[in-house]
């Protein structure tokens, strides 16, 4: 058994899981988030901003004294979209060394999706043969990977998130009609990169990983506060899962703030999430002339993949 750390720094929060590795997999000894919105305007200015940047140094902070309190033997810190944007990159880089006293990897998409991927596989125990798509809706890009139990076949990044679009298309509260039909037009586009590298009509299941789709699905089950032991494994069907985005995403601020499974960093950007996972639902379900209609989301993702990789790192 090895304890491990990791952490998965985003563009809208930053993650900690420790956790004891061994032969059954991970076994849970700290998971924890933060919303720090280190993406803050980069998709617009190309920087991170100094304040998002203290924001994830505080965070940072923390999690360093309950790595060490915890005793985790190895940790692996991986960044990933807004950093992978960002020229001032180095700040970033230097001020988590300096803290946690280990190097970030500013990953690229592909390795992110593998990382996704494997979080998420983890625990589904797909059937021999059976084509998962995971899809893994972040805050700056989201990850489209299609592969079995023996592994990634086909992978794709493309910049497209919750914070993303938030910023670039959704201003108003709630967001106008014309200003959805400009981000749904830019989500398909997105769609149609990621068709030519990616055989979406090929999945036998869809699962949806990350904070987006786990609201989301606590919205449609209509949940009195956030369990993720409940939320993790669920199936929706596709009209379920359109009805809810589509109710989060014509909602105001004020009325999401509302909700007892709403995390406050997400109230802003939960919109352009719910768009974006109900584009993606009815195209699979399109193109795959509805043999895949409605999802399975995953409480477990790329923080579980890292977590996996920094055991197998420790174990060499």
């Amino acid at each position: 058994m090895t304890r491990v750390g990791a952490i998965d720094c985003g563009t809208n929060s930053i993650r900690l899981l420790i956790a004891d590795a061994g032969g059954a997999g991970l076994t849970d000894v700290v998971r924890l988030m933060k919303v720090v919105r280190l993406g803050q305007g980069v998709d617009a200015t190309g920087v991170l901003a100094e304040d998002a940047l203290e924001r994830t140094f505080a965070a940072a902070e923390e999690y360093a004294r309950l790595l060490r309190g915890h005793g985790a033997e190895h940790l692996r810190f991986v960044a990933t979209s807004a950093t992978r944007d960002a020229a001032n990159r180095q700040v970033f880089v230097d001020g988590i060394r300096s803290r946690l006293g280990v190097e970030p990897e500013v990953i690229s998409g592909d390795e992110e999706a593998a990382l996704s991927f494997t979080g998420a596989a983890s625990v589904l125990a797909p059937r021999p043969g059976q084509r998962i798509l995971v899809v893994d809706l972040g805050g700056g890009s989201t990850e489209f990977v299609l592969g079995t139990a023996d592994g990634v076949q086909a992978a794709r990044s493309v910049d497209m998130g919750c914070v993303r679009f938030t910023e670039r298309h959704l201003k108003q509260d709630p967001p106008s009609a014309a200003e959805i039909a400009a981000a749904e037009a830019d989500i398909n586009a997105y769609l149609d990169e990621v068709l030519a590298e990616v055989p979406l009509d090929r999945a036998d299941r869809l699962v949806g990983v990350a904070g987006s789709v786990t609201t989301i699905t606590a919205h449609a089950l209509d949940l009195d506060e956030y369990r993720p032991e409940i939320i993790h494994g669920t199936d929706l069907d596709g009209a379920r899962i359109a009805a809810a985005c589509t109710s989060l995403l014509t909602m105001s601020r004020r009325q999401r703030a509302a909700l007892p499974y709403m995390h406050p960093g997400r109230v802003d950007v939960i919109g352009a999430g719910a768009l974006i996972w109900r584009t993606v639902n009815a195209r699979i379900t399109e193109l795959t002339g509805g043999r895949v209609d409605g999802a399975t989301t995953s409480e477990h993702d790329i923080l579980d993949g890292i977590a996996l990789s920094a055991a197998q790192t420790a174990c060499r």
